[in-house]
């Protein structure tokens, strides 16, 4: 502790009697300050011991001294010592109730007590406060970096809350709880998501001070990482302001907290190259070798059916529907941030999933394969797991604010679309990933953040007709039928439909358009000479329905 005003009244060279205040001196001294102006409150910072043998003042002016003292209080001065035997034999009276008055520690400092005795004292006082602040931190730290190397990041938290007489907290990424200590705290620091997200939000390093749960204690919140983003957020509870000892100790568990995430970091990097060859064995229908590399970092991924999700941001899936010729591709809004991507995340909806769906499988303690491959990501994971399921809620958090977002945000394209294979095993990866991407095509054009694959066989093919080029094979296929009806010589288009519908039933077809059948036998032969194809052919009546399907009845 530092020293206080009782300490150098006890210390026995000093020798100083108490004649106010005496039911303050409890109070932390922060220097010992000499002067004899009549007004030193400029020159104090608040915490002085104002040391005084008043040769500039009116001590004995009673009005002079009430406001002297209250000027002094006013500005933080914790004591008052009054040298006597210099100036004054004794502290005038007037003085003495001034200082009562205020509630202001008067100190009687006797003839043979220099001030710089009392100076001396203060500042070995407080250098022996630092030493022990230092010495308590240095043993905080190798107590935090043994429970880091023997217990990881959770022996680490237990350490910290000991050293700290609190509780602390690590979030992931994400700004999900990974670990408490103690147990207790877990509902406390849940409560902080949101003062989390908003750190998450500044540079690195960066920290803020919050009030905890109902403002039951003081909580300081650290971001853990160099890079620009965070890695993860330290919060550390305590009952009042941290002293030095435990800030030693807090910054000891930060740096050993972005230690461990960089070396995390780095070994990520690793396990997503061994990922990638993973994948690559995979595709390539080499699944043993594939599972010879996975070992036992991926390798029980392997062991049970899994799905392959391919994601692409939207503007990338439009520029590739573009270059595949589909011109014609949904408008997307852009999302709110905060309801499902990490601001940290620098707005890439990629980086974002990636993240969401790795903070997922941790959690569960779950393997899941994720690889960057160009504009796109690859994940594997298993089917049914966490992974997956906040994969799935992510992109309804997407959804949901799509459908939210004002008409003046439309066409910001900055978030996912996303395909999910049907579950497979490790000899058919091929053709789970085919699946996802042909997923990811459909959702695509149908505007949508996630389609699986077993959603595409189920409902009409028609959604999937909703195509510019599809419409410009329907329009070029059908228009000399159109044109020819647009001269009022016969409803080709209508005779044809209804034939079609009718599956080339003669009477059923007529009845419906009221007329005799050798009336619609003869439409159907104009149908074939305009258009120089027979009926008879079963593709050539698809490609017909496909196309009357595609268009509207009342074509121009």
């Amino acid at each position: 502790m530092p020293p206080t005003l009782a300490s150098l009244v006890n210390h026995s060279a000093l020798k100083l009697t108490v004649r106010a205040g005496g039911d303050r001196l409890d109070v932390p001294v922060r220097w010992a300050h000499v002067s004899e102006l009549a007004d030193p409150v400029p020159y104090m910072e608040g915490g002085e011991l104002l040391l005084i043998t008043a040769l500039k003042l009116d001590a004995e002016d009673r009005e002079a001294m009430r406001r002297y003292v209250k000027r002094l209080a006013g500005a933080g001065v914790v004591g008052l010592g009054f040298a006597v035997g210099v100036n004054y034999d004794e502290i005038p009276a007037a003085l003495v109730e001034a200082a009562e008055a205020e509630g202001l520690p008067l100190l009687e400092v006797p003839r043979r007590t220099p001030f710089l005795a009392i100076s001396k004292a203060v500042s070995a006082a407080i250098a022996a406060d630092q030493y022990r602040a230092v010495t308590a931190g240095f043993a905080a730290q190798r107590e935090l970096t043994r429970q880091a190397l023997n217990s990881g990041p959770e022996g680490l938290l237990a350490a910290l809350a000991a050293q700290v007489d609190g509780w602390a907290a690590l979030y992931d990424a994400s700004g999900a709880v990974v670990a408490t200590a103690p147990e207790w705290a877990g509902r406390r620091a849940a409560r902080l998501t949101a003062d989390v997200e908003r750190l998450r939000d500044r540079p690195a390093p960066a920290s803020a001070v919050v009030g905890g749960p109902d403002t039951e204690d003081r909580v300081e919140l650290h971001s853990i990482g160099t890079g620009r983003r965070p890695r993860a957020a330290l919060a550390v509870g305590t009952a009042a302001p941290l002293g030095t000892a435990e800030r030693y100790a807090v910054h000891s568990a930060i740096a050993l907290l972005t230690l461990t995430t960089e070396r995390s970091r780095s070994l990520h990097a690793a396990e997503q190259r061994i990922g990638a060859a993973v994948l690559r064995m995979l595709l390539a229908g080499q699944p043993d070798h594939a599972r010879a590399v996975a070992g036992d970092l991926y390798g029980g991924l392997l062991d049970a059916p899994f799905r392959v999700l391919v994601a692409e941001s939207a503007s990338a899936s439009a520029a590739r529907a573009h270059a595949d010729g589909h011109a014609r591709v949904p408008p997307v809004s852009k999302a709110a941030p905060a309801a499902a991507l990490p601001a940290a995340l620098g707005g890439d909806p990629l980086a974002g999933l990636a993240e969401i769906v790795e903070a997922a499988a941790a959690r569960s303690g779950e393997a899941v394969l994720v690889v960057p491959d160009g504009e796109r990501l690859v994940v594997l994971a298993g089917d049914g797991s966490a992974a997956v399921a906040a994969c799935a809620e992510h992109a309804a958090a997407l959804e949901a604010a799509r459908a939210a977002a004002s008409e003046q945000r439309a066409g910001e394209e900055d978030e996912l679309v996303v395909g999910l294979s049907a579950p497979a095993g490790p000899i058919a990866a091929a053709a789970a990933y085919k699946q996802a991407e042909q997923a990811l095509s459909v959702a695509r054009r149908r505007g949508r953040v996630l389609v699986e694959h077993e959603q595409l066989a189920s409902g009409s093919v028609l959604p999937l007709l909703a195509d510019d080029a599809v419409r410009a094979f329907a329009d070029g296929l059908l228009r000399a039928l159109y044109e020819h009806d647009a001269t009022g010589r016969g409803d080709l288009v209508a005779s044809l439909r209804a034939w079609l519908s009718r599956h080339g039933q003669w009477d059923a077809a007529a009845a419906d358009l009221g007329v005799h059948r050798h009336t619609l036998r003869y439409r159907m032969r104009r149908v074939e000479e305009i258009l120089g194809r027979s009926l008879d052919d079963p593709d050539v009546r698809m490609e017909l329905w496909l196309a009357l399907k595609t268009t509207s009845p009342d074509h121009p």
